[in-house]
Parts: structure tokens; sequence; C-alpha cells
């Protein structure tokens, strides 16, 4: 498992647990996902 698959899965979990405080835990999965993803791109387009 890479550095960016754990942004990803440590966003998801952040965001489960924000959306779960919050009253809906899927909208924030969803965004965590997100900003996971956009965390994975910049540390990959960081290390070319």
């Amino acid at each position: 498992m890479n550095k960016g698959d754990v942004a990803i899965y440590a966003c998801v979990i952040i965001g489960a647990g924000i959306g779960l405080y919050l009253g809906s835990a899927i909208p924030g999965v969803l965004i965590g996902l997100g900003i996971g993803y956009l965390i994975k791109m910049n540390m990959k387009r960081d290390h070319e």
C-alpha cells in the first residue's frame, strides 16, 4: 500500500466521522473520497 492510498483511506474515515457527527455519513464519505483523490494526485505530481 502506498502513501496515496493511505491518504484516500484517511480522508474517507475522517469524512465519515464528520458526516456522522452532522447526521449523515454518506455525504461525508464522498467528500472525503474526493479530497483524498485530490491529495493523492498532488502527491503523485510532486514526485514527477
